[in-house]
């Protein structure tokens, strides 16, 4: 009979250390001196330099080792802001919101209401209803903010393993309920583009806004794709 120290305070448990079971990560930034930057161009990282080398391959970049503690301490910076990925369905799209404090999570909820910890899952969550609000609150650190997890196998080499996409980004999240509808009426795995998407636009007072944007596109189900001469 297994120990059940935890049970009586289920926040004491540690965090597991065990990878999942993808093979590297696509990001749409990175940390530059501490700051946060936004990328024109995916970044790509792996601990293992054959996948490393294939990305470079496919879409552009050279390995580089950086002196991340992380597993994925292979960096590449690739040549393209659009992939094409296949998902499993709209199992392969994770969704909730989180605020950390440092390494600490200290709200996590759907919106609606808490997910964690287990003593207070399925209260409300306090978080305000309408959306300017809820940006506002996680700007100024005081509300949660979208914690959106993506897995997918590259197109032009399925069998090179699985990826995964964690993104913040509110826009993705407001039209998540879209992608997910677009997943539901493929039949199987679906094949999409991934992509940083330009946005462009001039405001009232006539300053000019430019920002990417991560943006998830079902083309066709990957079954009917991979039956043509080239997808």
């Amino acid at each position: 009979m297994a120990i059940r120290i935890f049970e009586t305070d289920p926040s004491a448990k540690p965090t597991s250390t065990f990878s999942d079971d993808t093979v590297g990560r696509f990001h749409g930034g990175r940390q530059e001196n501490g700051v946060p930057v936004a990328l024109s161009e995916w970044r790509v990282t792996t601990g293992d330099p054959d996948v490393a080398a294939a990305i470079a391959q496919l879409i552009g970049g050279t390995p580089v080792e950086t002196d991340s503690t992380s597993e994925n301490y292979i960096e590449i910076m690739t040549g393209t802001d659009k992939v094409k990925a296949v998902l499993s369905g709209p199992d392969a799209i994770t969704s909730d919101l989180k605020l950390w404090n440092g390494n600490v999570l200290i709200h996590h909820c759907d919106g609606i209401e808490f997910l964690s910890p287990e003593l207070d899952k399925g209260k409300p969550c306090g978080c305000p209803p309408l959306m300017e609000d809820r940006k506002a609150a996680h700007k100024a650190k005081r509300g949660p903010g979208p914690s959106i997890s993506v897995t997918f196998r590259l197109a032009e080499d399925y069998d090179l393993g699985v990826f995964r996409l964690q993104t913040g980004s509110w826009k993705l999240a407001e039209v998540l309920h879209e992608v997910e509808n677009a997943l539901n009426k493929v039949s199987g795995e679906a094949l999409t583009e991934l992509s940083l998407e330009l946005v462009e636009y001039t405001t009232k007072k006539g300053r000019d806004v430019s920002y990417r944007k991560p943006s998830i596109r079902v083309l066709k189900s990957w079954h009917d794709a991979i039956a043509e001469p080239k997808f």
